[in-house]
């Protein structure tokens, strides 16, 4: 009899499942794994697939014997290419781990950042590093995710508005930077963090009545019962039954080695579309902040860079893009971009990080777009031999008549078609809302322009005559 594989490896440009494997290790694990087979930077883990969701739940929330041996020789394997153990007290290996369904649910389940810091690993990463202000933050970070994520909402704890735990310890911050005069959470020092993370647990153990979980393995099996629980979470549920996605897929576990943005002026993280998703322009468009990780990107707190000097606003334009303020790594994710599109022929969403000058890819994805970005960019990449025009007039009008494109607009006098963006590109905090358009009328549907080519022309003639089609059927 076959063993059932149940985890997946991948990092140090090789993995063990591929792209094509979305129903067994979701769209995320899927692409972490084809983008290390293209030899790029992306920190080792290994995925849990979405079998061992349903197996999770079938065993009412337990884990059977062999994906706990599978998923300790994964890590073992991870430790390996990354240089540190996990759990080690001079040199330990951090972890993310973060769910991924077969199909995109943006912001649906959770992530915990930083899982393996405790007062074991603390000492020992501070040495290392010699920098106590990254490890403390990242210390109060990881409190902040799990005691949201795996100790109040994986366990169904439902507060009342405004006071959950992770809004609770979110004043407490916001206390102390009132009380110093701080406007920004990178002023806050290393001794204050340390006190903070302190502060943050006696509140967890007063809230939940529970301690926060001082060991290493403990946060990450805590850390993965939350993400298969999120699978069941009522804003998951809900999204599912919008999109209809059936409940029984379930989803994969991502577990990746931690890479730092926040270790000082030389690290960053960011979020990026190889393609400006509101009007489609092929330009490279994102935003990054130096010395943050992921979460501060969407949070609001701080005003993120431009990605570059071509997509600047009046909201950046005195802000340092990442093409001037670090031109190599730039260059190097320019590239990457490039090589990411050519693969899957589609405009990607991508995160990156920066830790110490070296870039690392932590997903990719095909991005959501307006109607308007969606027929500029099907034109496009027609021109471009990036996709035939069959493909084209699929991508702009899918089967759901509400998805075709909005209005097509009068292109400015240029060689090839163009579309008037009359929106303004959307900031990045919420890259995946999915953006629809009216439904298509005979009177709506959009219409070649007289100075289009004629092979754009064509193209978007067979995209208004599918468009109506879809709105009479």
């Amino acid at each position: 009899m076959e063993k059932k594989k149940r985890v997946y490896r991948f990092g140090g440009k090789t993995a063990e499942g591929d792209g094509k494997m979305r129903e067994l290790l979701g769209g995320k694990g899927a692409n972490l794994a084809e983008m290390s087979l293209l030899g790029m930077p992306v920190p080792a883990g290994f995925t849990i697939t979405t079998e061992c969701c349903t197996e999770y739940y079938r065993l009412g929330g337990g884990y059977t014997p062999e994906l706990r041996k599978d998923v300790a020789e994964a890590l073992k394997a991870t430790e390996k290419i990354m240089g540190k153990k996990f759990g080690d007290e001079n040199d330990p290996l951090l972890v993310s781990c973060r769910s991924g369904a077969r199909s995109s649910m943006p912001g649906m389940m959770d992530t915990i950042l930083n899982i393996g810091l405790c007062s074991k690993t603390l000492p020992g990463l501070i040495k290392k590093t010699g920098n106590p202000r990254f490890v403390y933050d990242a210390y109060r970070r990881l409190i902040m995710m799990y005691s949201d994520v795996v100790m109040e909402k994986a366990e169904g704890i439902e507060p009342e508005d405004g006071q959950g735990i992770r809004q609770q310890l979110d004043r407490m911050m916001q206390e102390l930077k009132d009380r110093k005069g701080y406007k920004s959470d990178t002023e806050i020092t290393a001794d204050e963090l340390k006190d903070l993370a302190e502060q943050f647990k006696v509140r967890i153990k007063e809230v939940l009545g529970v301690e926060f979980p001082d060991d290493a393995q403990a946060q990450l099996w805590g850390s993965i019962g939350g993400v298969f629980k999120s699978w069941n979470g009522k804003r998951a549920i809900r999204y599912r039954q919008i999109e209809h996605i059936p409940d029984d897929w379930g989803t994969a576990v991502n577990v990746q080695s931690m890479v730092f943005g926040n270790m000082g002026e030389t690290s960053a993280t960011g979020v990026a579309f190889s393609r400006n998703p509101a009007n489609g322009d092929n330009k490279f468009y994102g935003e990054w902040l130096i010395n943050a990780q992921g979460e501060d990107v969407v949070a609001g707190i701080r005003t993120p860079n431009p990605l570059n000097e071509a997509t600047k606003s009046e909201k950046n334009k005195n802000l340092a893009s990442l093409e001037t303020a670090m031109p190599e790594v730039y260059k190097e994710l320019d590239g990457i971009r490039t090589r990411l599109e050519e693969h899957f022929q589609d405009m990607q969403d991508i995160e990156f990080t920066i830790q110490e000058g070296k870039l690392w890819m932590l997903q990719c994805r095909i991005g959501k777009r307006t109607g308007l970005a969606a027929l500029q960019m099907a034109v496009d990449m027609v021109d471009e031999g990036l996709i035939d025009e069959k493909t084209a007039v699929m991508r702009v009008a899918p089967p759901s008549s509400t998805r075709c494109s909005t209005r097509f607009l009068t292109p400015p006098p240029k060689k090839r078609p163009r579309f008037s963006p009359r929106v303004s590109p959307p900031p990045l905090a919420a890259p995946s809302e999915r953006l629809y358009s009216p439904p298509r009328t005979l009177s709506n549907a959009p219409r070649p322009d007289a100075s289009a080519s004629s092979s754009a022309r064509r193209l978007l003639r067979k995209i208004s005559t599918v468009c109506t089609l879809r709105s009479v059927s």
